[in-house]
């Protein structure tokens, strides 16, 4: 009976819900949006590096450590992330869902735990609040998900390229202007 008469499921807008968890239903992976402007911005500062190693390299003549790199189509494509549904009954009875984004620990929540939701509205329309730290009042736990973001996509060494090129390319505009 329970599956034709389903109960309805509110978002509550937060910031803070405390409540029962109910349920935990099966996650499903999410994508990170990347910004154009960002990514452009980046990879031609990068390559102004790329193209001052590589004449470093024919000058030497020494072979250039090309390594791997990733393709545009590929940076484009943002990290995907793990996007988990969370039931909890609020303390008035009132059956709530949010989304957690990211990994958390198997054992982290259980249903019938006591928790505490710290929960923020996403920008997308239609999607309900997400988790943004988990109180688990049973166990005593603070639970933090952490998503993929741009910087963690691009990576350590690609982001230093950058930041080289863009002081490579301020040194040469500051060359110019006082010269």
């Amino acid at each position: 009976m329970d599956e034709l008469f389903p109960e309805r499921v509110a978002w509550r807008p937060g910031p803070v819900v405390t409540g029962h968890v109910v349920r935990l239903l099966e996650g499903y992976s999410r994508e990170v949006r990347i910004k154009q402007p960002v990514l452009v911005a980046v990879l031609g500062t990068a390559a102004v590096v790329r193209v001052v190693l590589l004449l470093l390299a024919s000058v030497l003549r020494a072979g250039a450590g090309g390594g791997a790199r990733r393709r545009w189509k590929e940076l484009r494509k943002g990290p995907e992330f793990l996007v988990t549904p969370l039931r909890l009954r609020d303390g008035s009875g009132v059956l709530c869902e949010m989304e957690i984004h990211g990994h958390l620990p198997q054992s982290a929540l259980e249903p019938a735990d006591h928790v505490q939701v710290t929960v923020r509205s996403q920008q997308a329309v239609g999607l309900a609040p997400r988790v943004e730290r988990i109180v688990n009042l049973t166990t005593g736990q603070l639970l933090t998900p952490r998503t993929p973001t741009l910087w963690s996509h691009l990576g350590p060494a690609l982001l230093l390229q950058a930041a080289i090129g863009l002081l490579l390319i301020g040194a040469f505009v500051a060359w110019m202007v006082l010269r």
